[in-house]
């Protein structure tokens, strides 16, 4: 006579397998752990930093060309008369895409333009001057003059935008533009196209 104490031979089996398999929330629980360990120790930090390292390696993750060109702040003093209201715009443009310019108003502008070397046909209403001494005349896109310092061309003094073109950064007006050319100064006095922009949504990036 089996004594009341005594559990059927299945269920014995049952219970010594659930001993020696952890329940579905014990698994969890201990995955829980591990994480938690892991976290703590820094480990799981550096396999993501790992992970994202790959990602980098395999294309998924890139910078882009105009995050690169303007990721140095120039400083510009930008000389302008008094009274000129697109220079000023042109002044919180350039502020607005990555550079600390300053105005600086002066009678003395055709003196200025004169003593840095810039041909009467090809001035327009103001001039900025980087802190390397380099002259940037008008209203210029800011991903040239971020391009223009970040390489600068041998031999070159800086770059210009003749006249005030319908359009350009600081003469916005609705959605007229003019397309117009960026050139490049050179120390001999010649002067080259350095680019040409042919739609206000390349005027003012």
């Amino acid at each position: 006579m089996a004594s009341k104490n005594t559990l059927p031979e299945n269920a014995l089996l049952e219970t010594k397998s659930s001993r020696l398999m952890p329940s579905k929330e014990g698994r969890i629980s201990k995955k829980l752990m591990l994480i938690s360990l892991l976290m703590a120790t820094g480990l799981l930090g550096a396999s993501a930093v790992n992970y994202m390292g790959s990602e980098a390696l395999s294309g998924n993750v890139t910078a882009s060309k105009d995050a690169e060109i303007t990721a140095q702040v120039h400083s510009l003093v930008v000389y302008k008369d008094p009274n000129c209201g697109c220079c000023g715009k042109w002044i919180d443009y350039m502020n607005n895409h990555g550079f600390d310019a300053k105005a600086h108003d002066t009678e003395q502008l055709s003196s200025l333009k004169q003593a840095k070397g810039i041909p009467a046909n090809v001035q327009s209403c103001h001039t900025a001057i980087s802190s390397q001494g380099f002259v940037f005349e008008g209203h210029i896109p800011a991903t040239y003059v971020h391009q223009f310092l970040n390489d600068t061309p041998p031999g070159a003094i800086g770059l210009a935008v003749p006249a005030m073109p319908v359009g350009s950064p600081g003469m916005e007006y609705g959605d007229q533009f003019r397309p117009y050319q960026v050139l490049l100064l050179n120390k001999d006095g010649s002067r080259s196209v350095y680019g040409e922009v042919n739609s206000l949504e390349e005027s003012v990036l």
